[in-house]
């Protein structure tokens, strides 16, 4: 039985059993405060941790470096190095993380991650970011191709997340850049103006995976770059919505992960049974169903490898892939502020 959001939140209203742990603060994206991704921790202490949210990465590193105390974070990959270039972040003793050893090697294939002086990240998560679509609205010839988002068809009915990274993936590869590691001016200014483009059709960039739910949902918007997150959250309420992972120009992929932030005020025994129940075998069905990404660990990832969801929304594709990982930080905060002056329609 799934444990949804909703019951989380009724329950830890109702019993004090379930009243949040003080001695942990995780701060992270809403959505993975679902207990049935880190089961073993509520078993062995009778609650969660306390969680504080944030909507994008940009907004949880500034409130962090700007003072806010948490015990861990779960930043995407591309952010990693801003949080070390801080100070903000301690190595992970990896003695402590039995399952490490299982973790993927191609999510900690950096230097960024991994160094002569330590561990600095736990990746646990990954999904896609592709084409959602109302098939009962949209032809599947439509979405075939990202311009599905400059198609004059859609003015208007079109949304993209509120996510500098997302939609720069988006942008590059749907003017032929599959590799954002190393971008030239002109291939930046080639992707600008397709965002540009694509601005005049938006309807709404959303917030968070809810809220592209519902947009497609009360039928605002036939088409958004999307998470695997709001797609499931659309089929759990029955609406015909496609994930399109496979158009001509391609799709992107990311992973999260958690960091162990210095001077947390909580309790670093709990932090690393929080970490050891995220890196569970039996968290990656929790993950899959309530948030529809896959795991990092490969233990993990076998127990769901014949799942439907797996197969519709993180298998392989025959298209091209660009990955969000570690970019330059110079070139990622000149896409921050070009990204802001597009939405103001500059």
């Amino acid at each position: 039985m799934t444990f949804l959001r909703s019951t989380a939140i009724l329950l830890a209203l109702a019993s004090p059993s379930f009243a949040a742990d003080a001695e942990l603060t995780v701060f992270d994206w809403a959505g993975f405060e679902e207990p049935v991704i880190w089961q073993s921790y509520v078993d062995k202490y009778g609650q969660p941790p306390t969680y504080a949210f944030y909507g994008d990465d940009d907004e949880a590193y500034q409130k962090l470096a700007s003072g806010f105390k948490a015990d861990t974070a779960h930043p995407c990959s591309q952010m990693v190095s801003k949080y070390r270039d801080a100070g903000l972040i301690e190595p992970w003793d990896t003695t402590r993380i039995p399952a490490f050893d299982t973790l993927a090697p191609q999510f900690l294939d950096s230097e960024i991650f991994k160094d002569d002086s330590g561990v600095w990240y736990i990746p646990t998560d990954w999904g896609a970011t592709a084409i959602a679509y109302n098939k009962e609205t949209v032809p599947e010839e439509d979405v075939a191709t990202l311009n599905v988002f400059t198609n004059p068809a859609y003015q208007g009915r079109i949304s993209l997340p509120d996510s500098a990274d997302d939609v720069w993936a988006l942008a590059y590869l749907a003017t032929g850049t599959t590799d954002w590691t190393d971008v030239t001016d002109e291939q930046f200014q080639k992707a600008a103006a397709w965002l540009r483009e694509a601005h005049q059709n938006v309807a709404a960039y959303w917030a968070d995976p809810s809220e592209q739910a519902q947009l497609m949902a009360s039928g605002a918007v036939d088409v958004a770059w999307s998470w695997n997150d709001g797609v499931v959250l659309l089929e759990n309420d029955g609406f015909p919505v496609g994930f399109q992972r496979a158009p001509k120009e391609g799709s992107s992929t990311f992973f999260c992960g958690f960091v162990n932030l210095k001077n947390g005020p909580g309790s670093e025994d709990k932090l690393y049974d929080f970490i050891n129940a995220w890196l569970a075998p039996s968290a990656a069905k929790g993950l899959l169903d309530t948030i529809g990404y896959g795991h990092t660990s490969t233990v993990a990832m076998d127990t769901i490898k014949d799942e439907p969801a797996v197969k519709e929304g993180l298998s392989p594709i025959d298209a091209p892939i660009l990955a969000q990982t570690p970019n330059d930080p110079g070139q990622r905060e000149r896409q921050l502020a070009e990204f802001e002056k597009i939405k103001a329609g500059f």
